[in-house]
């Protein structure tokens, strides 16, 4: 992912958990926040535990989210900072499972698009 297109700073990450919203499902937590400013793209932050396994399987979890994020790129709304932190479900999934939990979760969140790939489903 790009540079702009990532939260690293924990200032930054604090104030998306403070301000927020929070939207849930067995695997994943999404923290949403709008930005001040009207930007053209949004923020992801990710966070996975070690709870969730060694550092090959949380970096699995972390390279098939930003995937995700990444085909999801139009669909998702723009001008936000979102933060996902995954659950212990979500280490024993594979790409596919990740997206679809991924995708339920952002619907709950409302922030994703009608496009012809989600209302298909």
């Amino acid at each position: 992912m790009k540079k702009e297109y990532r939260i690293k700073k924990n200032d930054e990450f604090q104030r998306v958990f403070k301000k927020g919203k929070s939207f849930a499902n067995r695997q994943f937590v999404v923290y949403k926040l709008r930005r001040e400013k009207q930007e053209t793209h949004f923020r992801i932050g990710l966070s996975v535990s070690k709870k969730i396994g060694n550092a090959v399987c949380r970096n699995r979890v972390k390279r098939c989210i930003r995937q995700t994020f990444h085909e999801l790129d139009l669909e998702v709304e723009q001008g936000n900072d979102y933060i996902i932190i995954a659950r212990k479900p979500a280490a024993n999934m594979d790409f596919h499972e990740i997206k679809k939990s991924l995708i339920h979760v952002l619907k709950i969140a409302k922030v994703l698009k009608k496009t012809k790939t989600n209302s298909s489903k």
